[in-house]
């Protein structure tokens, strides 16, 4: 298999990047041993530049899911994206709801923009907003299942199956954002809560660090400078546990779906 493997994901608190990885290492054993290089767009600063590639690359794309779809902050970069040919797995994290239709967005997308997807997974992670809803995930099964995905995908190409025809569930075009609703059955939308911040905050700067959209004042913690995705990764890796959401809206929904959907767990799923 003669293709330089590379990864490209957005993974806010890790779950993704381990999916990703554990692929991308099989696919590079299968290449040969050489390391898969990574575009990790995460943060600012990964996004500041479109990813180019090649038809020498075999490129695994990781995106987690929110509300059923790609992250929509996340568009305008993904639309920078240029394949030239290259090979694409498009993988999806979602917290054990439903990754509806962004699995066949993605792939429509990376096609879209001149990648060539030869398979497709969905990968279960611990939800961001709860630490019941997925909890642990992706585990070790899960990792093993991307391994094995991994493997069989370096089989198709292995056989020249490349232009061997697959399907993966969802719309594309997608249908809209999955649309959280309150008691009574009314739409909520979360889109501009932001998290608080207790008088507990220490000011390390740690979450102004990993904010994904650099929303973060890093010498005031508690102010809020920009756009807010909800991944979580201040609330979860705040040292003091100093962020929080007190929104009514997003801890109804919060509360709804680890009531509906921590079981049963699902299961990793993929396509090739």
């Amino acid at each position: 298999m003669n293709y330089q493997v590379k990864t490209l994901f957005f993974s806010a608190t890790g779950n993704t990047k381990k999916v990703v990885g554990t692929i991308a290492d099989k696919l590079s054993a299968a290449a040969g041993g050489k390391p898969a290089r990574t575009v990790d767009f995460t943060l600012p600063d990964g996004r500041k530049e479109p990813a180019v590639f090649s038809k020498e690359d075999l490129v695994v794309v990781g995106i987690p899911v929110y509300a059923g779809r790609i992250p929509n902050l996340l568009l305008p970069y993904l639309n920078s994206v240029r394949g030239n040919g290259a090979l694409a797995v498009a993988v999806v994290t979602y917290g054990n709801r439903n990754y509806d239709d962004a699995l066949s967005e993605l792939r429509g997308l990376l096609e879209e923009h001149g990648f060539s997807v030869i398979a497709g997974g969905a990968f279960i992670g611990e939800h961001s907003f709860s630490t019941t809803l997925g909890k642990g995930r992706p585990d070790a099964e899960d990792l093993a299942a991307a391994g094995h995905f991994g493997k069989e995908i370096a089989g198709k190409i292995a056989r020249g199956d490349l232009q061997e025809p697959f399907t993966v569930p969802g719309n594309y075009p997608p249908l809209p954002y999955y649309q959280p609703r309150d008691k009574d059955g009314n739409a909520v939308s979360i889109l501009k809560v932001i998290p608080k911040t207790l008088d507990s905050c220490t000011k390390c700067g740690l979450c102004a660090r990993i904010c994904p959209m650099g929303s973060i004042d890093a010498d005031d913690p508690s102010g809020i400078t920009g756009k807010c995705t909800k991944c979580c990764a201040c609330v979860k890796y705040c040292p003091v546990e100093a962020k929080y959401f007190d929104d009514p809206g997003y801890l109804w929904h919060k509360q709804e779906l680890e009531e509906k959907y921590t079981v049963p767990a699902r299961m990793p799923e993929y396509y090739l």
